[in-house]
């Protein structure tokens, strides 16, 4: 911070007058820098993520579009399963919803007495680590003692990152800082709305008033604040000036705060980030605009996006050795 000199300004700290200057703003929360160049520190027995999933998990509801896109795919590709003996639609789309928002998903192998596959179970991600023995995983629900998984009986399906391999990084962290800007500007919007006693202008008044009416004029501003607000004030000075009452704006906030396009904006990376058409998640156009036909941009989306996702969790199959995940056999809308 740099102070900087007044020019004519005396040396009477009542008269003085300083002013500062700072450096180019900075995130706090943009850290990719140490990511790229460290690797998933362990404690000696598990490793622990590079990014926070207690961050992400709250994260996954910071915008509208962006918990509707992970939903809109997790519902489409549960729709596609086709139920095993050995794997449950309930399990699948628990490990479909983790997959896409930590980056990574688990599934417990259960055995028989003869050592074959009964069922796979779930393991939440968020609380899931992978240990430093090769096949050793743990269950590390916050303080609460861990607990050790069998040697072998976890199966991790993970989104590949380029500075580690232990654990999957979702594919939207470059969006994410839009997410919660979208988010910092509603909140804003909303307590701009809930305060009602915040200073919109300033009244400045010069000139003769007769004696009283400065009192009324406080009285009449103090009464339009709270319920009822947004009325309309008269004011009468029989000898006064051009300009003798003037209303100097502090801030437009409500005017000038680019609300809607930082929603707009925003609403667009986290759509680019997720590749999901915007007809599919109830967004309106633009007037004069149109997003085209919504079975066809379905059908371009489950091509594109939901068949790679079901290739992915087709490892499972090759780890137990069984076909625990099946999926049925799509018609395209256009073509039934």
């Amino acid at each position: 911070m740099q102070q900087l000199p007044m020019m004519g300004v005396h040396d009477d700290a009542a008269q003085g007058l300083e002013a500062f200057t700072f450096g180019e703003p900075e995130s706090v929360l943009d850290r990719r820098e140490l990511l790229d160049m460290a690797e998933c520190w362990h404690n000696g027995r598990w490793y622990e993520p590079p990014v926070s999933r207690d961050g992400l998990a709250r994260a996954f509801r910071v915008s509208a579009h962006h918990s509707s896109a992970i939903l809109l795919k997790r519902n489409l590709l549960v729709a596609s399963l086709e139920p095993t003996p050995y794997l449950s639609r309930a399990t699948f789309a628990k490990a479909v919803q983790d997959y896409l928002v930590f980056g990574d998903a688990y599934l417990t192998r259960v055995t028989n007495r003869l050592g074959g596959t009964m069922r796979l179970d779930y393991s939440p991600a968020k609380y899931t680590r992978r240990g430093v023995a090769p096949g050793a995983f743990f269950y590390v629900p916050g303080y609460v003692v861990e607990t050790e998984f069998p040697v072998g009986s976890v199966i991790q399906v993970l989104q590949p990152d380029l500075n580690q391999e232990i654990y999957g990084v979702p594919e939207y962290i470059s969006a994410l800082q839009s997410a919660l800007l979208n988010e910092a500007a509603t909140l804003f919007r909303r307590r701009y709305y809930l305060n009602g006693s915040h200073a919109g202008f300033i009244l400045y008044a010069t000139g003769g008033f007769a004696e009283g009416d400065i009192d009324k004029m406080r009285e009449a501003l103090k009464a339009s604040k709270g319920p009822g607000n947004f009325r309309n004030m008269f004011v009468h000075a029989p000898d006064g000036k051009e300009h003798g009452i003037k209303i100097v704006p502090i801030a437009e906030v409500g005017a000038k705060d680019e609300f809607l396009g930082i929603k707009n904006a925003t609403q667009a990376d986290v759509l680019a980030a997720h590749r999901v058409p915007p007809q599919l998640l109830g967004i309106v156009p633009a007037q004069g605009s149109a997003f085209g036909n919504p079975t066809e941009a379905k059908d371009t989306f489950f091509d594109l996006e939901i068949e790679p996702l079901q290739s992915a969790f087709l490892e499972v199959n090759d780890r137990v050795g069984v076909e625990a995940v099946r999926y049925r056999a799509r018609v395209a809308a256009a073509a039934a």
